[in-house]
């Protein structure tokens, strides 16, 4: 990620690279992380972590980090120095995004100490952290790793971009032949929906997070739901998206996006009734409990579409 601006002098990544990259990573590290952001016993262990335990606990994060990033990162041709400022992003990424997660979940008040404020935003960004360096180096498709891998020598590029070109043409040609039309398609959603959500939906935080949000966040819960969905299938190269997606138009893009989430909710719903988490409650939280696990289900929904076709 750091690599911008002096690949970009060279002629190597440009800026759009790196917001895709950045994109992979925020997807990567809620798709891996999103579980434990929503289990009360890490909250727990937030409010009652000792400082010495929290600062081990991030040292060994980094020290994971760091020789992640030096042998199965995504540029495995990097210095030490690069690979030390990309795991320090990772980590800050990790933060910001558990303090929004658990934020917009209520784990996070104005009249909390700030000592436990942070406790809790450490113990949970650590583990968002490494599936962000995770997703930024897994979760990219085969141009991606060209890429990471700096290509083919120039002398050979010419024989290079003839067998690529070979190679594209029958792929393309095998996938018209299996291509998945929209119905699979939201099957496809679907199955990955319930992947996700079915990990947390029996979990008492689902009734918790619902009944302690406010509408406000509840709907920042679903535009954010919507932009993960956007992020995985239209806009960081996820793996899998070139073949299985065709955005096209921004039309398309919306509709392809609404049309995921939509089943994400219909999924969500189900599950929670299956549950029996509707028994007696009024429609108004019957409508935050979807929201809440919705946001599992997009992320499984988005993901599924992807991966469960490769």
């Amino acid at each position: 990620m750091n690599r911008q601006a002096a690949q970009a002098a060279g002629g190597g990544r440009t800026v759009a690279d790196s917001l895709r990259e950045y994109g992979r990573g925020v997807a990567g590290g809620l798709v891996f992380s999103l579980p434990l952001l929503y289990t009360m016993e890490v909250w727990w262990a937030g409010f009652s972590a000792r400082p010495l335990h929290l600062i081990f606990y991030v040292v060994a994060t980094f020290a994971l980090l760091l020789g992640y990033n030096r042998h199965v990162g995504l540029h495995r041709d990097a210095s030490m120095t690069e690979v030390v400022v990309d795991s320090i992003e990772e980590m800050g990424i990790g933060f910001v995004l558990a303090a929004l997660i658990l934020w917009l979940i209520g784990q996070l008040t104005p009249d909390m100490p700030v000592s436990e404020t942070m406790s809790k935003i450490v113990v949970e960004a650590m583990t968002v952290a490494v599936g962000v360096s995770v997703g930024t180096a897994q979760l990219g498709g085969e141009d991606q790793d060209e890429k990471g891998m700096g290509g083919d020598p120039p002398a050979r590029s010419g024989e290079a971009e003839a067998r690529r070109g070979t190679e594209n043409d029958g792929r393309e040609a095998h996938e018209s032949q299996n291509k998945i039309g929209f119905g699979g398609q939201m099957v496809i959603a679907a199955c990955g929906a319930v992947l996700f959500a079915a990990n947390v939906a029996p979990t008492e935080e689902i009734v918790m997070i619902a009944a302690e949000t406010s509408p406000r966040r509840l709907l920042a819960l679903a535009l954010l739901s919507l932009l993960l969905s956007a992020l995985i299938l239209y806009f960081s190269e996820f793996k899998g998206a070139r073949q299985f997606v065709r955005g096209g138009s921004p039309v398309m893009t919306i509709a392809g996006t609404m049309m995921t989430y939509a089943v994400a909710l219909v999924v969500a719903a189900l599950i929670l009734l299956f549950f029996g988490r509707f028994d007696g409650e009024a429609l108004n939280m019957c409508v935050a409990q979807t929201v809440v696990l919705g946001v599992a289900a997009a992320l499984g929904a988005s993901a599924g579409r992807l991966l469960l076709q490769q």
